[in-house]
């Protein structure tokens, strides 16, 4: 389950950003950017990050995950397609080999939304 060690790093993450703030935020949220191409089980990484965040500063924080789907594109068709992942990769129409992934593959924080005194602020976390 390499769930559990991503949650590690998210955690880790997110704590080195929040201990570098003068005023430490109250974090709400958690929003991820998870490609389908990862094989990370949005349902499997939010039950990591529950468990692990227990008795911690992110105790109830909630992890929003939106997916992005794969997308390839192939050179001699000069078009994108869908495969499906763990059934078919090449081409639907010249069968070529899958060569240029155009998304499914992201694994990043998008934002981190947390509040200071009831007032909520938005922190954009890309470069965290």
């Amino acid at each position: 389950m390499h769930e559990t060690d991503m949650t590690k790093a998210l955690i880790f993450t997110v704590k080195d950003w929040w201990e570098s703030q003068t005023e430490r935020p109250q974090i709400t949220q958690i929003h991820l950017i998870v490609g389908k191409f990862t094989c990370v089980e949005p349902v499997s990484l939010k039950f990591a990050f529950e468990v692990q965040t227990g008795n911690t500063f992110l105790e109830g924080v909630e992890l929003v995950i939106q997916e992005t789907p794969l997308i390839a594109f192939c050179h001699r068709c000069q078009q994108e397609y869908a495969p499906q992942v763990g059934l078919q990769y090449s081409c639907p129409e010249c069968h070529s080999p899958m060569e240029d992934i155009r998304s499914g593959r992201e694994l990043k924080i998008d934002r981190i939304e947390y509040s200071f005194d009831e007032v909520q602020k938005n922190a954009y976390a890309s470069n965290i």
